[in-house]
């Protein structure tokens, strides 16, 4: 058996053990660095009223706070689904060295989480989604960005 194995398999039981608890989805997270789970996180969208609480956003959250980092510098993580569009977007932006995932998209498609739509989404026009957008005082914002550019003590990520 395969130290990745071992860690693949306690993300599947961080799922499992969630889903039976009513906690959340079926989803669990292990964030790994040097040999040694990190952190751990299971979906808890619903026992948290937090649509942001997924498994690999909790493990995410918990690994930063253990490395006193933004970042999984020298970090892997191991998921038991095909990371979502957000879980994704949190992964690229935490920069870990590699991921790892079980079940995939389509098998969570299969049992009533389809992500299909967001990817779908994502390549329009912002004028043709289903959630629509107007732009407001981005004069104003601007002047934000243009200070952020000249910032001498700015903590680059």
């Amino acid at each position: 058996m395969s130290q990745k194995e071992d860690f693949m398999r306690e993300a599947i039981r961080l799922s499992l053990d969630n889903m039976r608890s009513g906690k959340g989805g079926p989803f669990g997270a292990v964030i790994v660095k040097d040999g040694k789970i990190i952190a751990r996180g299971f979906n808890q969208v619903t026992s948290t009223n937090d649509p942001t609480a997924h498994a690999e956003v909790v493990a995410i959250r918990e690994a930063c706070k253990v490395l006193g980092s933004f970042q999984l510098d020298g970090c892997e993580i191991y998921t038991s689904c095909e990371p979502c569009p957000m879980c994704l977007g949190a992964i690229y932006w935490a920069r870990p060295e590699k991921m790892y995932y079980a079940n995939t998209k389509v098998d969570a498609a299969n049992i009533g989480f389809d992500d299909q739509f967001i990817y779908e989404e994502i390549d329009l026009n912002l004028n043709d989604r289903k959630l629509p957008c107007e732009q407001l005082l981005n004069d104003e914002a601007l002047v934000v960005f243009k200070e952020w550019t000249e910032k001498s003590d700015k903590i680059e990520y």
